[in-house]
């Protein structure tokens, strides 16, 4: 009975670990996301200044507030993560 319950404790602990390597695995995997969209709002912000450098001011502003929006949520997965 010893035995039994020593090995239910041990596939407890291995699954905890399982899930907690898991939730890494899946955040990473997650952080491509906000990563791709900041890329995109850098990268058109770069070519409407380029287009119209007398609108550089807002469209510096805008782009700042996008990148902020898009890396909320890789912050908000990586709360989640440990939640």
């Amino acid at each position: 009975m010893r035995t039994l319950t020593i090995l239910l404790a041990a596939q407890d602990q291995l699954a905890q670990a399982i899930r907690s390597g898991l939730g890494s695995v899946g955040y990473g995997l997650a952080a491509i996301g906000p990563g791709v969209g900041i890329g995109i709002i850098v990268g058109n912000s770069v070519q409407a200044m380029a287009r119209q450098p007398e609108m550089q001011g807002v469209v510096r502003t805008t782009m700042f507030l996008g990148i902020a929006f898009a890396e909320a949520l890789a912050l908000i997965g990586f709360v989640l993560k440990f939640i």
